[in-house]
Parts: structure tokens; sequence; C-alpha cells
């Protein structure tokens, strides 16, 4: 049944995008915003756009207002985008009861994958390696203490309902496992309503690599190659690079096809991404993301295939445009996330009005965002300006040009993580393809802090961080 309007159920950039998808497809999009996203660009962008209140966050998070909302205004779909509900099983739910198509993979799956103890034994089901921990949440912290002994230190204390790089703690012996279990299971109920965690052994600075996934309705399921995102601050990604500049082409196909066995272990439909670590050799499932990805841009650029377009059509009941003998990749791609923060003074955020801007361009060069000259970036979201990628047939070139790129932008009015990007980029240690999780922390000169933080703008960076429901 083909889609003839959407209700696209986020803001920023990511609804940007989909705007875009749509006026290419010829469908009808509708935005809704809450009243600090008035005069967004996503709202600007759309066919239709509606308001979900005056609360910053509340409106994009009440899956029965946003179902009423695609209703009211005659939409037959609803896309989510990444964070907020995007992988709320109860939206895909109230979707499916209110005859609006969700363009995402069935609420069944949604709770299976989301449920991170319930996804380790899927894939294990599969025959997909997974790292060594408890088989099931955590019943207190004795069994904490038991689990983590037979597995041996390090280990990882995890929200079992968490994602976007909150809910984790890693304790190097049984004193920090002690003191983290508590602070671990209050943070996965403020954060996710559920008090589950589990524990994993922690693979020291690994590689952090996802691969890309499509699936249609009629039993096809393809990977469009993997990314790097081992750049990394605090488990929240800063680089991604398509594909990994690490692994070698024996690796790229067994990580493929590891990835396509646990899509198709659990009937996952749409597009999705499939998350491993490296270390040496051996690979381990992390988790499954069933949702588009922040990072997906560089897909697109190295293989050509437009992931959110197959995602409407995949909804529609369209089959796979391509198989995966269709599926090349060519040279490399880097995405930089240029946040509205201070890489000087610990990454306080910098929210504010964008006094000037200056998009930059040339070939193998783009830029999603949602600011433009005028706007003010408000404190109650993610701290993300845009996301600059640059592509191009080698890897040093894609190096140069994302220089160029970088140096090229104009963005006044906020501090951003731009100039810690370009010192990165000059790294010999970066510039050798060879890095991982460790990276950020074992280059602290890259920094260069000329400020001590003050613990009152500590406080409102954590509250700000707390208010930011949009986990990446």
């Amino acid at each position: 049944m083909p889609i003839k309007k959407i209700l696209i159920a986020n803001r920023g950039e990511i609804a940007v995008r989909i705007v875009r998808a749509c006026a290419e497809l010829g469908i009808r999009s509708v935005a809704v915003f809450t009243e600090p996203d008035r005069y967004a660009l996503h709202v600007k962008r759309a066919d239709e756009a509606y308001s979900l209140g005056d609360d910053p966050l509340a409106g994009y998070l009440n899956p029965h207002h946003i179902v009423n909302m695609a209703v009211q205004t005659g939409c037959d779909a609803l896309h989510p985008g990444y964070g907020f509900l995007s992988e709320n099983a109860e939206l895909a739910e109230i979707c499916a009861q209110r005859g609006i198509t969700f363009i995402g993979p069935s609420a069944e799956v949604i709770r299976r994958m989301g449920d991170k103890t319930r996804a380790r034994q899927a894939m294990i089901d599969a025959g997909v390696p997974v790292t060594p921990g408890s088989e099931n949440n955590l019943s207190g912290l004795d069994q904490a203490r038991r689990e983590a002994q037979r597995v041996g230190y390090p280990v990882m204390l995890k929200a079992t309902s968490g994602g976007g790089g909150r809910g984790i703690r890693r304790c190097d012996n049984e004193e920090e496992l002690a003191r983290n279990f508590e602070r671990v299971v209050s943070e996965a109920t403020k954060a996710f309503g559920s008090a589950d965690v589990f524990l994993e052994k922690c693979i020291v600075d690994p590689r952090h690599i996802e691969v890309q996934i499509l699936a249609d309705d009629h039993g096809n399921t393809i990977h469009l190659f993997e990314r790097d995102c081992s750049i990394q601050r605090r488990n929240q990604k800063l680089i991604e690079i398509a594909p990994s500049p690490q692994l070698t082409p024996e690796q790229r196909t067994y990580v493929g096809d590891l990835a396509v066995r646990a899509a198709e272990a659990v009937g996952y439909t749409n597009a999705g991404t499939v998350e491993f670590l490296f270390t040496g050799n051996q690979v381990y499932f992390m988790e499954m993301n069933t949702r588009v990805q922040v990072e997906h841009t560089i897909t697109e650029q190295i293989t050509g295939v437009d992931i959110v377009r197959e995602q409407i059509r995949i909804a529609a009941g369209d089959p796979l445009a391509y198989r995966q003998s269709d599926i090349r990749h060519q040279g490399f791609a880097l995405q930089f996330r240029i946040n509205a923060e201070d890489p000087k003074n610990n990454f306080l955020p910098s929210f504010g009005r964008i006094s000037r801007y200056y998009a930059p361009g040339g070939p193998g060069v783009r830029v999603d965002t949602a600011i433009y000259t005028g706007y003010t970036i408000p404190p109650y979201f993610d701290s993300m300006c845009l996301k600059l990628i640059a592509w191009s047939l080698t890897w040093e070139d894609a190096l140069e040009r994302a220089k160029r790129a970088i140096n090229d932008m104009r963005l006044q009015g906020v501090k951003t993580t731009a100039p810690y990007y370009l010192k990165i980029l000059d790294d010999p240690g970066f510039r050798s393809g060879q890095f991982d999780t460790g990276y950020v922390d074992a280059h602290p000169e890259l920094l260069d802090y000329s400020e001590k933080t003050k613990p009152e703008e500590i406080a409102l960076a954590i509250a700000t961080a707390i208010a930011a429901h949009t986990g990446l």
C-alpha cells in the first residue's frame, strides 16, 4: 500500500532529513514541535507543522498524543527518527492499533532487542558470539559479585533497557562494583523506567564496529557494510568512519554475515544496526539499534543507498531494491558530530544564538543540519549542531578533505567541537587508521584545557544531559 503522508515524530536534523526523503518520493510530510522549536528548520521545511504543546520535552515523548496527531492530520505513516520514541515498542503498538504504518521494525522486535539480556540470549541461540557475562538480569549486588568473579575484572554494569551511552559503569575491582551498583540501578530507573541491570566482561579499549542492515517483509536481508565508531568520549560517539580502515576484507565479510544472521534470527524488518566489539581477532555482539542511526550518512556516501528512502519503501510493503550482490562500497567517508560544546572546558554545553553560519561545500562534502544564522540552540535537547561528512576515494584524501571542510565552515555565537576535530585529523595515531575506544583518553594533549570548569557549570551540564532524552 503506497504511503501518502508521513508524520515525523522527531526534531532537528533527522526530521529535516526525513522531510527531504518524503519530498523525493512525492509524500507529504508533517512536522510536530514543542514551543522551543516553533522556528526550527524542520517546522519550516515540512509541508505541514503542528504544535505538541509548551513543554520542551513532554510532547515529543507522549506516544498517544503523537499518534493522535498523526490520525487527526490524515497521515497514514509515522517515522520516529532516532532518539526520543524511536525504540519505544508502545509507540509501534499504538500505531498498529490506530492503522498508522510505523516506519521501523515490529513492536515485539523493538521490545526484544531493547532488553539487553533478551537480545544477548537471542544472539547466543543464533550462534552470534557475545561478551561473557550474566545470563539474566542481576538479582542484587551479591550476584553481581559472583558474576564478576566468574568472568574476571574489569567488568561493565549496564542498564538492561539502556542506550545512548547512559546507564553504564566500568568496575575494575570489587570495591568499585559495590560503589557503582546502586548508581547504575538509580540511573537505569530514572533514565529508562526500569531498575534491571546486567553485567558483562569489560573488553578493554576495543574497536567499536557496527553494521548497517536492511530487511523487508519478503524474507530479504542485506548489509551495507560497516562503520567504525571507535572515536568516542564517555561512550558517546564523536567521529564515525565507513568503512573501517582497520578491518581486513575477511573480517569485513565475517562481521557483515554475522549482522545479517542476527537480524534474521529475530525476524527484523526495516533499517537497523548491529554493533560489535573487536579485540584482536575476537568479535563480540554488543547490541542492536532498532532505528536509523545518526551516522547513517557515511554508509549512504560509500554505497549510494538512500537508507531513509529504503525505510519508507520497506514500510510500504515493497521488497528491497537491492540484493547483497548489488552492494559495493567505494572510498572512505567520515562523519563529525559538530556539537555546541567547549572542548577546552570539559565539553561544557554552549547553547545560544547562532550569530553566523556558513556551511562548507565542494566535492565530497555533505552537511546534515537544522541550524541557520539567527537560530537559537535551546538547552533542552542534545547539543549537536550539525553533522559534517567528508568522502574521498582514499583514506588520506578523505582526511585532507575533512580538514578543508571544517576550516571552510563558519559557525559563530557558540563554541563547538570543530577545533578539537582538526587536532585529531593531524594526529599521526588517528591518521594511521589504527585506533580504539581508548583513543580520546589516551590523547589528553589534543584537548589543551585552558580553563578549569566551575562546579556550578558542571552541575548545569549534568542537568542538561539528564534533560536531553535524545539517546544517540
